[in-house]
């Protein structure tokens, strides 16, 4: 861990991201990606240690609040997080000047901040984003290591789902030849239903892979499955999408339970919905 002062952290959409890099070490991250251009070990975290005094500057400076986002290259619930508390110290600038915030995690350390979560859902509006991707523990355990492992954020959906706050899950990134199976599939799913989330994001049932995460996700396969390296490589060569063999038959399950329990799975929907502070919390904030 190394810590910096940042010159900026608000994007032109809202978006921050407190760190950078990451301990979870998930063996398919793409943002590993050279082409986020790290200067230093993607594990060596850089710490934006100067971000609540840049999110409060940018937060009275805006003429309208808006939603407040974070999470999209960087968990900020990683374990580090425990100690330095960047993340609570924004949600609770968020929570003070009355915006709303939503957050992308896998971690169940998001519920250490469910009292920030639950004031700034009663003024304006949070929804907490969690990805799950593998419905199997030991496996789950081998592509997420150092991360809570996806029962367990099962159970960190459902105490939202119980103190009111809205979610919404990443079905994302699906492995082929791995957890791209329909048990895996309808175990998730079942997770959805049974949580209450408000939507389910889904690219298609693959992932991608580019200079960086590549190399890093073909030495995990080496180690954990040997030889599925070399069947990735004759499949998928060297493309950037590799959609599963089974993506038609998946994407059309997904779908169907989706609208079958009312669970929101159009992408563009959904973002619309994360970014929106609907007009009545606006008002609110009047009087």
């Amino acid at each position: 861990m190394h810590k910096t002062d940042a010159r900026t952290l608000l994007s032109s959409r809202n978006g921050m991201n407190i760190y950078r890099g990451c301990q979870h070490g998930c063996i398919y991250c793409d943002s590993r990606s050279k082409c986020y251009q790290f200067t230093h070990d993607f594990e060596d975290i850089e710490v934006k240690q100067n971000a609540p005094e840049l999110l409060g500057r940018a937060l009275r400076s805006k003429r309208k609040r808006c939603m407040i986002g974070t999470g999209s290259m960087s968990d900020p619930y990683m374990p580090l997080e425990q100690d330095v508390q960047l993340m609570r110290q924004c949600l609770e600038l968020i929570d003070r000047h009355a915006f709303g915030a939503t957050v992308i995690t896998k971690s169940d350390l998001v519920l250490r901040d469910l009292d920030l979560y639950r004031s700034i859902h009663e003024q304006a509006k949070a929804v907490v984003q969690m990805t799950l991707t593998t419905y199997d523990e030991a496996l789950c355990r081998i592509l997420e290591p150092h991360v809570c492992t996806t029962g367990r954020r099962f159970e960190v959906l459902c105490r939202l789902r119980d103190n009111g706050i809205p979610t919404v899950v990443w079905l994302t990134p699906i492995l082929p030849f791995l957890n791209d199976t329909r048990e895996n599939l309808a175990g998730i799913l079942k997770y959805c239903i049974q949580a209450g989330v408000k939507g389910i994001i889904c690219f298609g049932m693959g992932l991608t892979l580019r200079d960086g995460n590549r190399e890093y996700f073909y030495a995990a396969l080496d180690r954990h499955f040997p030889g599925l390296k070399q069947r990735y490589q004759q499949t998928f060569g060297s493309a950037y999408v590799l959609e599963s063999p089974n993506n038609d038959a998946l994407m059309r399950l997904f779908h169907a339970v989706c609208e079958k329990y009312g669970i929101m799975h159009d992408n563009e929907q959904i973002f619309a919905y994360l970014q929106e502070l609907p007009e009545r919390y606006e008002q609110m904030t009047l009087f």
